[in-house]
C-alpha cells in the first residue's frame, strides 16, 4: 500500500479542509473567488503547455525559498 505524500506544510488534516471548503462552497461564492482571483494585480494567471509545468513549477519552488532567506 502506497501512503500519501503531501508537500511541504501539508497534511492530512489541511487537504481534508480545503476539500470542505470547496465542497461547501455555493456557486455565487466559487464564482466570486474566481473573479477576485483574476483581480489580483499581484500574480498572473496564464496557460502553460504540459511539459513546461515541472519547469515552472521549479521557478516558483526557486522564487519561493529565495523570498525566504
Amino acid at each position: 500500500m502506497k501512503l500519501n505524500e503531501f508537500p511541504p506544510g501539508w497534511d492530512e488534516a489541511r487537504v481534508r479542509n480545503v476539500i470542505a471548503h470547496y465542497e461547501q462552497q455555493t456557486e455565487e461564492e466559487a464564482v466570486a473567488e474566481d473573479e477576485a482571483a483574476f483581480q489580483d494585480e499581484s500574480s498572473t494567471l496564464m496557460a502553460v503547455p504540459n511539459e513546461l509545468v515541472p519547469v515552472v513549477l521549479e521557478l516558483i519552488d526557486k522564487h519561493t525559498a529565495s523570498r525566504q532567506s
